[in-house]
């Protein structure tokens, strides 16, 4: 990175000067920065628990709210308006409505994939569903997958795409550390199927849907060109950022972070497990990322624009030119909008930032002046 960017934001309060989320008027926020043509503002407002941020091929945010609503938000003046609300949804503790994705070809095949939990019979139980947007609203929801554990913590779960069409599902382990291991259980695995909710004939084992397993709790799954990364909750050790590789094993809840405990080795050897590119201890607890590639801000190009829960901080991890190794971590900026859930960039080189505080969580965004 040819110029290294910090941002020093002084803490503000703003009291009786909120605004409402329909406000044209993005609220800037006065910053202290060593790059001068960046800005921060605050988008939207008044949020509760907002979990994903996509950019939409109509140039609008498409966001979840981990109650269930699913909006368009306006990217410049920050109006939100709802779509839909998943009516079976059920929120507890950090489950509810989570990843979203949109088909590739929305024109041709307007879908909307969403990961939530709900309750079956009295058993807490994620599920993925295929919705079609038809200009106003979602209708015709389609079960592409059921049953994946649920629990009030370690539902992962995001959902992504591949340029072959592919559906991609993180899901964590659901308070179940064991079944991350076996994969005849949908907790604590990476998920891949066709879009109609059927097994690719070319997925490691036959009739499965697990792709990758040996994982805790990922939050954060993107594309980079062919390449799958993934951001992994450790306990409180061995944070993770995992290139996702086919048939690999992750190694929890044997292995944290890299095989380097002798407890460690052995299984690391006997189970052909995958290690980070990189890895935090004490945790950050991190959460949603996007992959920045834009010339509107060239410092940041090439890069995982990554958020933090626990760690209330936005991180950028610069790839070196094969984009197998994380060579550079900066902070854009920490501690001053509290926990952070998603990232979202736009076509034009904006990053939009999720917070998850749950009390007026806001839309950011980063943008060149």
């Amino acid at each position: 990175m040819k110029t290294s960017l910090i941002f020093f934001i002084s803490a503000l309060i703003f009291a009786g000067t909120a605004c409402k989320k329909s406000s044209k008027n993005p609220v800037i926020i006065p910053e202290i920065t060593q790059d001068a043509n960046i800005d921060i503002q605050i988008l939207s407002q008044n949020l509760t628990y907002p979990w994903e941020l996509l950019w939409g091929p109509d140039n609008f945010i498409w966001m979840t709210e981990r109650g269930g609503k699913i909006s368009r938000v306006n990217p410049d003046n920050g109006t939100v308006n709802t779509v839909f609300t998943v009516p079976d949804v059920k929120s507890i503790g950090e489950g509810g409505l989570l990843g979203m994705v949109l088909h590739p070809s929305f024109s041709l095949n307007p879908h909307v994939f969403i990961a939530y939990n709900y309750d079956k019979a009295g058993t807490y139980t994620e599920k993925i569903v295929r919705y079609t947007y038809n200009g106003s609203t979602l209708v015709n929801p389609l079960i592409i997958l059921d049953n994946i554990p649920a629990s009030s913590i370690h539902n992962g779960c995001r959902l992504v795409i591949s340029s072959d069409l592919k559906l991609f599902i993180s899901t964590g382990d659901a308070s179940n550390q064991a079944s991350a291991q076996n994969i005849n259980y949908l907790s604590g695995k990476i998920l891949r199927l066709n879009l109609d909710g059927s097994i690719p004939s070319d997925n490691p084992v036959n009739s499965n849907p697990v792709w990758t397993f040996g994982h805790r709790n990922p939050q954060g799954l993107v594309f980079v060109k062919e390449s799958l990364f993934s951001s992994e909750h450790g306990p409180n050790m061995d944070d993770e950022i995992n290139l996702i590789l086919k048939n690999r094993n992750f190694g929890w809840p044997a292995v944290n972070g890299f095989c380097n405990e002798s407890g460690e080795q052995s299984f690391c050897t006997t189970n052909n497990v995958a290690v980070p590119l990189k890895s935090w201890t004490p945790t950050l607890a991190v959460s949603g990322m996007d992959y920045y590639n834009h010339d509107a801000i060239p410092q940041w190009k090439n890069s995982l624009i990554l958020a933090t829960l626990k760690d209330q901080t936005l991180y950028q991890l610069k790839f070196n030119a094969g984009i197998d190794k994380i060579e550079e971590t900066k902070e854009l900026f920490r501690n001053t909008y509290g926990r952070l859930r998603d990232v979202c960039v736009a076509l034009d080189g904006r990053v939009f930032v999720a917070t998850s505080n749950g009390s007026n969580d806001k839309i950011i965004v980063l943008k060149k002046k």
